[in-house]
């Protein structure tokens, strides 16, 4: 089994109650909602905490590569295999 970056895209929902995630919708994307307000950055670190903690990496194996301040982020999550990711989130657009 090869580790390397892997690259995917997330559909962030600030203010939504509850950090979770809430699986993979229609286009592939992995659906996340974080409590946090998109106000200075709280949403986004809210994300990359709930990503390393669901894949066991540590925050800064996870970085937003695109889409800082929208909805739909490029996440890219290093030292993972491919296989696990999809193992836990099917369907998921790699």
């Amino acid at each position: 089994m090869t580790v390397s970056d892997v690259r995917f895209v997330v559909r962030l929902t600030p203010r939504g109650g509850v950090d979770r995630i809430e699986g993979v919708d229609e286009t592939g994307a992995l659906r996340v909602r974080v409590a946090a307000p998109a106000v200075e950055d709280a949403a986004n670190h809210a994300l990359i905490r709930l990503i390393a903690e669901e894949l066991g990496r540590s925050r800064s194996a996870v970085r937003i590569v695109a889409g800082a301040t929208a909805r739909r982020k490029t996440i890219v999550v290093e030292g993972v295999p491919e296989a696990v990711i999809l193992a836990r989130w099917p369907g998921l657009g790699l």
